[in-house]
């Protein structure tokens, strides 16, 4: 797993960003009258919502198997919920904030499909600590991580840094839904560090 001082580092952040979601959701929610339809708006916030429960999760445990792929399921469905905002979106700003949101669904489903993988040297490290310098680096070397996997995982992260130097512009440059598009920004930097921690 990470390195000790970073889980509560990064659980703290991605819990900020839960609330500041949820917190938004709750408050539109509850101004709604009857069985009024989710909007793009709402969509948003229960995907960094989902988002950051399940970042604070991978944190703590290693997901594999059923639980990843249950995951992964249901960021793809959250990424495709999301084609219409951008097919209804105007501005330019508007739907690159649409495809920010997308992409960050995209790469959860990355992180959570790749995680063993990612994580398989920074294992077998650890597993072989306790033994012999030499057998260590046996093991660390039968299980590094494929060339493949490093290239894809690079570029998840040039994208997640990419979204989150664009909502701290959008943040400092437009007028209200500040609180919001930071938190966006520190999920995608969240993100974009604990998937460089990951391939460490």
């Amino acid at each position: 797993m990470l390195e000790t001082p970073w889980v509560p580092l990064l659980t703290a952040v991605f819990l900020a960003t839960g609330l500041v979601c949820a917190g938004g959701l709750l408050i539109r929610r509850r101004g709604t009258v009857g069985h009024q339809k989710v909007s793009d708006t709402d969509l948003v916030d229960i995907s960094h919502g989902v988002m950051s429960a399940a970042m604070i999760l991978m944190l703590w445990v290693m997901v594999e198997d059923v639980v990843a792929w249950a995951q992964v399921a249901i960021f793809a469905i959250l990424a495709l919920s999301l084609l219409p905002a951008y097919r209804q979106a105007r501005a330019t700003s508007g739907r690159v904030d649409v495809l920010g949101h997308m992409a960050m669904a995209v790469s959860m489903m990355w992180m959570l499909a790749a995680m063993p993988t990612l994580m398989s040297e920074m294992a077998a490290s650890g597993a072989g600590s306790g033994h012999s310098h030499g057998g260590g680096n046996a093991a660390a070397a039968l299980t590094a991580t494929p060339m493949w996997a490093n290239m894809v995982n690079v570029t998840f992260v040039v994208l997640a840094a990419g979204a989150a130097l664009w909502w701290l512009y959008r943040a400092a440059t437009v007028a209200g839904h500040r609180l919001h598009l930071a938190s966006y920004a520190v999920m995608a930097g969240g993100m974009a560090t604990m998937l460089v921690l990951m391939n460490g």
